[in-house]
């Protein structure tokens, strides 16, 4: 795992973060440890016990700060298909098939677009034999028969953390 990603955005109810959330932040996007405690570890360096730190975390989720909290991998050293793509589909279909494509776990990203393909996804599968079978089973199943598969040529963004 290169490192771990935390989505943020602004707490819902309008509250400020203290200076213990910032650092908790701060602490998982930039020095996450990799071991059987990492809660406990960050605890730690924080001086606060375990349940205190995932009690902060479970309050910045359900304010809205976290939005998701996930490891970061490079994919394709694993064997895994990654790629963005761009589906064809006729507006009256669009949310049924957007909610379709939702519910295989490797599409992230998925969103509308004012374009001739007008819905966008990304796909990672653990394999490209996966993921050609993740995209027949869309278009099987949602009666799209235009997906363009528009690959990575170039990765210009590789990490972005925020100084909280």
């Amino acid at each position: 795992m290169k490192s771990l990603i935390v989505y943020t955005s602004q707490r819902k109810n309008g509250d400020k973060m203290d200076d213990t959330d910032r650092q908790l932040l701060n602490l998982m996007q930039n020095d996450f440890p990799i071991c059987e405690q990492p809660f406990l570890e960050i605890g730690k360096k924080l001086g606060l016990g375990q349940q205190e730190v995932l009690d902060r975390i479970h309050k910045l989720k359900s304010d809205g700060i976290i939005r998701r909290i996930g490891g970061v991998f490079d994919s394709k050293s694993l064997g895994y298909k990654s790629s963005l793509l761009a589906a064809r589909v006729h507006s009256g279909q669009l949310e049924k098939a957007a909610a379709y494509i939702s519910k295989f776990p490797g599409v992230t990203h998925n969103y509308q677009r004012s374009h001739l393909y007008n819905l966008w996804f990304t796909l990672s599968a653990s394999s490209p034999e996966k993921f050609s079978k993740i995209v027949k089973l869309i278009k099987k199943n949602t009666g799209i028969s235009d997906i363009a598969e528009l690959p990575a040529v170039k990765i210009f963004k590789r990490e972005v953390k925020f100084d909280l």
